[in-house]
């Protein structure tokens, strides 16, 4: 049987999990101080791109187990079991989080709850977080016994717990339904609140997926380090890239031959441009500035390089443009395929693709974009760059063509209609991507990241 639950806070996270837990079969409230997110959510329509996750929100708007709200008093009121979902992004200036809508949402929601409530905490924190949220909860809840003149003011209690997200963007709605673990973070009445939590992932858990049950330091840290490694995973390839550029070698061949190694793996060993986006970058940034604040700051030293590697990829990418073109990229016109972070996701947070484009303009260069679904978030960054409306249109005339973002359609192209459209016959492949043979039997020059071509 479905449980009524609330989603505080409605970006990529928070609609995502709210159209999730519909789909397990519960009744859901998503909440968010945004009235114009409201509105487009309520039409079955998401601020980003994210596949199959509008159908999804429309089948569940029409099923009645979804709807969308302005008012905390509304979710107080529908619901005991509450997820936070707001964002936690890098503070101006400095590595840390930025806890704001977080405690904004506990300190909105808690003092309209009456009677028994758990809010699981489902966005990326510092670690020590949870123990603060209930300490601020606790708070909360005794003054507003002390306030009410109501009778029933003193049964209110409200534990918090806390159970991260491990979503990937492009699979979100797959990693949701059918995630590969669940960790829950309880300190308060664990037992309530893992029976709870049972009843919300019955779905998942009958499918076999492990719930590994924890303390708030544990399940808080679980994220962190599953992001600090894949980011050191993708810099460490990229850092031998480097090598191999120097040396002649070939960085696919190597991945292949060391991911071959069960106790390394295949994946995130593609070397290229680097990873970007909303998470890795922020997140292995707020992991040191959290570990020096708890002094031990000696132990994440090596994300600064792990961070360094991968903004230095980027600088790679334009040197290598700037070669193809002669050694000056003044009035050089360059074709950049891709805007987004990664295939599947209109995100440009910290985007590699973006940041080169960006840079090849500002160094001189006549730059045209083409993305599947990130040129409206691309323009709004980079207005003074050229957006082309389809693929053909931003290869018209270039003289070097940059793949910077692996999406099926770049990966797909036939070489010989590519070679048709442009001045030059010349394409970087910053994402080791493409099938070099067949573009170089259709006469490009390719050059690729990692590769002597």
């Amino acid at each position: 049987m479905g449980m009524r639950m609330s989603v505080i806070g409605t970006g990529y996270l928070g609609s995502t999990h709210a159209a999730c837990m519909a789909e397990l079969g519960h009744e859901v409230i998503g909440v968010d101080v945004d009235p114009h997110k409201i509105e487009l959510l309520s039409r079955g329509e998401t601020p980003f791109f994210e596949p199959g996750l509008d159908g999804l929100i429309r089948k569940h708007i029409s099923s009645g187990r979804l709807h969308f709200t302005t008012s905390y008093q509304e979710a107080a009121d529908f619901a005991n079991v509450h997820f936070l979902g707001v964002g936690t992004p890098q503070q101006k200036n400095s590595y840390a989080a930025d806890m704001t809508f977080v405690r904004s949402a506990v300190t909105n929601l808690v003092p309209l709850l009456r009677g028994r409530h758990i809010i699981f905490g489902k966005s990326t924190v510092p670690v020590g977080t949870a123990r603060v949220l209930q300490q601020l909860t606790d708070r909360l809840v005794a003054s507003q016994d002390a306030d009410s003149s109501t009778t029933d003011a003193w049964e209110t209690s409200v534990d918090i717990a806390w159970n991260p997200e491990f979503l990937r963007e492009g699979h979100a709605v797959q990693d949701t339904i059918h995630p590969d673990r669940i960790v829950l973070g309880v300190e308060n009445s664990p037992s309530e609140v893992e029976d709870v939590a049972r009843k919300i992932y019955a779905q998942p858990l009958a499918e076999g997926t492990p719930l590994l049950v924890t303390d708030f330091a544990t399940s808080e840290l679980v994220k962190v380090s599953a992001n600090a490694f894949l980011a050191t995973k993708i810099s460490f390839i990229n850092a031998v890239s480097e090598v191999c550029e120097a040396s002649g070698a070939d960085i696919t061949v190597l991945a292949d031959a060391i991911g071959a190694d069960e106790r390394i793996g295949r994946k995130f060993l593609n070397a290229g441009l680097g990873f970007g986006g909303g998470c890795l970058p922020k997140d292995i940034r707020a992991f040191m500035a959290r570990a020096g604040e708890l002094g031990a700051d000696q132990a994440l030293t090596f994300l600064r390089e792990v961070d360094a590697i991968n903004l230095r990829r980027r600088e790679r990418l334009v040197s290598m443009v700037k070669d193809a073109c002669g050694g000056s990229l003044h009035d050089a016109r360059v074709t950049v395929l891709g805007a987004a972070f990664k295939p599947e996701s209109d995100d440009v947070r910290d985007s590699p693709a973006l940041a080169v484009a960006g840079a090849l303009s500002l160094a001189g260069a006549q730059v045209s974009v083409y993305d599947p679904q990130a040129m409206t978030n691309a323009s709004k960054v980079f207005p003074t760059l050229m957006y082309a409306d389809t693929v053909w249109d931003a290869l018209h005339n270039a003289d070097v063509v940059v793949v910077a973002t692996e999406w099926t359609e770049f990966k797909q192209l036939d070489p010989s209609e590519a070679r048709a459209c442009v001045a030059s016959p010349t394409i970087i492949d910053g994402r080791n991507c493409l099938d070099v043979d067949a573009w170089m039997q259709a006469g490009w020059s390719v050059r690729a990241l990692g590769r002597s071509l």
